[in-house]
């Protein structure tokens, strides 16, 4: 069933700078295969349910795994009929504001 997850995973407690891990994060997102885009605080990526969220779990034990305590916030929309919805959803909006 076509699943999009809007997902912010990142460390906790190691500092004020979290580019360096939240980096690796999205790199085993985008290495997934997966349709996604990272925007300045979540990362958003669509596919089968099973699908997105083992990449959630990878991305999310890139850290765990280094002892790094982590921290996920995700949202999903499960729309069973639908795909695409990442960029649909964004171009029906900007059709309104023109």
């Amino acid at each position: 069933m076509n699943t999009l997850i809007a997902v912010a995973i990142a460390p906790f407690g190691v500092g004020d700078e979290l580019a360096d891990s939240v980096a690796e994060v999205v790199r085993v997102i985008r290495e997934s295969g997966l349709p996604n885009r990272t925007s300045s605080m979540f990362t958003e990526i669509e596919g089968e349910w099973d699908e997105v969220m083992d990449v959630v779990k990878r991305a999310t034990f890139v850290l765990a795994e280094q002892g790094i305590r982590t921290e996920v916030v995700l949202k999903a929309d499960i729309r069973p009929g639908f795909t695409g919805t990442m960029d649909s959803k964004v171009r029906k909006v900007e059709e309104r504001l023109a």
